[in-house]
């Protein structure tokens, strides 16, 4: 089920009608949810097919053994020696089957092909679906199995507030990844919606809807997936803009599908961190990963960087940390070697920025170096974008290549485009560099309106967006 479909708008409705009337029996409102979101679930379709419901066990089979392994960590004693060699063995245990299912169905016809190039030999070949959101769901049961054996958390009170942990529908599909840290005590308040709190919900979505459908998806019918294309003949300007678009089509899709998961939890009384912060505005690499899908780059530097040593041992292994985080960041978004490029540039810039605030050199000062720092990270994340979009390899270098190419005109020839793509191109990077004080502010506006107006607001928005949809396309981050 999409949240651009007219049955999420019904699913949505139906789901907060009866949590909130159930808002006094705490056991009966978490099993609404919890029905809710393996229903959600089931509904995913490929190619017009319904196959989520012959997936669910794999969450199923998550959710049960990280809350076993979690519970039986958290009977042991981390200062008794053996005791502790079973909490390791345990955590290995999640570990191993969580990664698992991500090596099955990830990553296994990736290195078997990997495999049977290098050495000649033949491996068996499975037809496998990639189960969508199964990279969001295992680092959620895996972040709560590590934080239990830190000692960090206390595991969950009992299985059905952990599946729902797990399996909460707004967050399930592409994120963002929420800690258990931060949703378990949600779970023990008695929920309150205030007239703010169902306003500021609507606002979220609807500014989600905005980016997905006018800006996202506008681009990339109009210019994107044409640039992109195999055997592209695109050259110049048109192939920069095309880039320039797709920095503008994955923010707004990635970012869209986070406001939407964020409006639909709080309209259910849950708050989901922000996953966002106007990352084109980042000064540095370093800047735009505190910017970027905040959740990965948080979980990867609290389970991943931080356990490897991180900084604090010496500079050459900061700069292997580094690379091999993004690496297998870049790894984490899907079986391609296009993706380990694409890691190993941000880890590469990552390691230059460290090296560089090290030497002491600084940042540019005054507005007009406030300004360069930002064109330049934004360029230097535009190119790591080529090899992220393109399908192969070769099809990364055929864009780099018509970057630089003048075709039969000059390189600076304007494309003839439709209007909405010049429109989407204004209001992307228009709203994206607004002042986040003027954006709060226009948002409190909409919140502090009466619920009438806002109802008539929201009617007439979704006409438009009804009206303005073309081609509406998945969401990027199901493929991974």
């Amino acid at each position: 089920m999409s949240f651009l479909s007219n049955d999420y708008g019904v699913f949505l409705l139906v789901v907060f009608g009866l949590f909130w009337a159930l808002r006094s029996m705490r056991s009966m409102r978490m099993v609404v949810l919890m029905v809710a979101s393996w229903f959600f679930y089931s509904m995913w379709e490929d190619n017009g097919v319904l196959v989520g419901w012959k997936y669910l066990g794999l969450i199923l089979a998550s959710t049960l053994l990280d809350y076993w392994v979690g519970g039986r960590i958290a009977t042991l004693d981390a200062t008794n020696p053996r005791q502790q060699k079973r909490r390791k063995l345990l955590l290995m245990m999640s570990l191993v089957g969580n990664l698992g299912l991500l090596g099955v169905f990830k990553y296994y016809n990736f290195f078997r092909g990997e495999i049977e190039a290098l050495f000649g030999t033949q491996l068996p070949t499975f037809e496998l679906l990639l189960p969508v959101g199964i990279s969001f769901y295992t680092f959620q049961t895996l972040s709560y199995t590590i934080d239990i054996y830190r000692g960090q958390l206390k595991p969950a009170k009992n299985l059905y507030e952990f599946g729902l942990f797990v399996a909460f529908f707004p967050q399930l599909v592409a994120g963002p990844i929420v800690r258990a840290s931060d949703f378990l005590p949600q779970l023990d308040r008695t929920p309150t919606l205030s007239r703010d709190e169902l306003h500021l919900g609507i606002a979220r979505i609807l500014e989600g809807l905005f980016k997905k459908i006018v800006i996202a998806d506008i681009l990339a019918a109009g210019i994107v997936d044409a640039v992109f294309a195999e055997g592209s003949t695109k050259h110049g300007l048109t192939t920069l803009l095309g880039i320039y678009g797709y920095a503008l089509q994955i923010y707004g899709d990635f970012a869209g599908y986070s406001d939407i998961a964020i409006g639909s939890a709080r309209l259910l009384g849950f708050e989901i961190n922000e996953n966002f912060e106007a990352p084109y505005k980042a000064r540095s690499i370093q800047d735009f990963w505190r910017r970027w899908h905040i959740s990965l780059s948080t979980w990867l530097r609290d389970y991943l960087y931080i356990p490897l040593g991180g900084n604090r041992c010496g500079p050459i292994r900061t700069y292997v940390n580094l690379a091999l985080v993004m690496l297998l960041g870049g790894l984490w978004h899907g079986a391609s070697w296009n993706f380990v490029v694409w890691g190993a540039m941000h880890g590469v810039w990552l390691g230059i920025n460290r090296w560089w605030d090290r030497r002491g050199f600084g940042r540019m000062g005054g507005k007009v170096g406030h300004v360069l720092s930002v064109v330049l990270t934004f360029h230097m994340v535009c190119l790591a974008w080529v090899f992220f979009r393109s399908h192969t390899f070769d099809g990364a270098i055929t864009a780099l290549r018509n970057l630089v190419t003048a075709g039969e005109g000059s390189w600076f020839e304007v494309p003839l485009l439709p209007l909405s793509v010049w429109v989407a191109f204004a209001l992307g990077f228009g709203m994206h560099y607004l002042p986040k004080a003027f954006k709060a502010s226009v948002r409190d506006r909409f919140v502090a309106m009466p619920s009438f107006v806002v109802g008539i607001v929201l009617a007439l928005v979704l006409g438009l967006f009804a009206y303005c949809k073309v081609d509406a396309q998945p969401f990027i981050y199901f493929q991974f």
